[in-house]
């Protein structure tokens, strides 16, 4: 009998998706013709200083050599 139950759970939730699917498709993604700004990004990268900028300490360990051979 639990077994009929966990049948008609999935059944409904497949019928239901399916429904789902069909009364509300995916939408296509529209692009925008007329953007209202461009960015050159060539530009901001010449714009950065190297020399201000935080430098992060890093503990890599991708190699390392122990004294066994």
């Amino acid at each position: 009998m639990r077994t009929h139950h966990v049948i008609a759970v999935v059944a409904v939730l497949i019928i239901g998706f399916g429904a789902k699917q069909y009364l509300f498709p995916p939408k296509q993604a529209e692009a925008d013709s007329l953007p209202t700004a461009t960015t050159n990004v060539l530009q901001l990268q010449a714009d950065i200083n190297m020399q201000q900028l935080p430098q992060q300490k890093m503990n890599d360990k991708t190699f390392i050599f122990t004294e066994e051979e």
